[in-house]
């Protein structure tokens, strides 16, 4: 089975935790939401992964949801 690396870029966003605009590293990584062996290669989703370089607060978010 293929794995894929994630993406990761740094950006300047907001962290809710410091309440200011930080640096962040950000991902795209596919998650598998199934625990069913049977669904697991059919449901990977991407999610868009950020971690605060400041505080480390790591956040992800459903890109189907964004």
């Amino acid at each position: 089975m293929s794995k894929s690396q994630p993406t990761v870029t740094e950006l300047t966003e907001y962290c809710e935790t410091c309440d200011t605009r930080t640096p962040h590293e950000v991902s795209i990584e596919l998650k598998t939401e199934s625990k069913k062996e049977t669904n697991r290669a059919f449901s990977r989703e991407p999610y868009r992964v950020t971690m605060c370089h400041t505080c480390g607060d790591e956040r992800s978010q459903r890109m189907n949801d964004a």
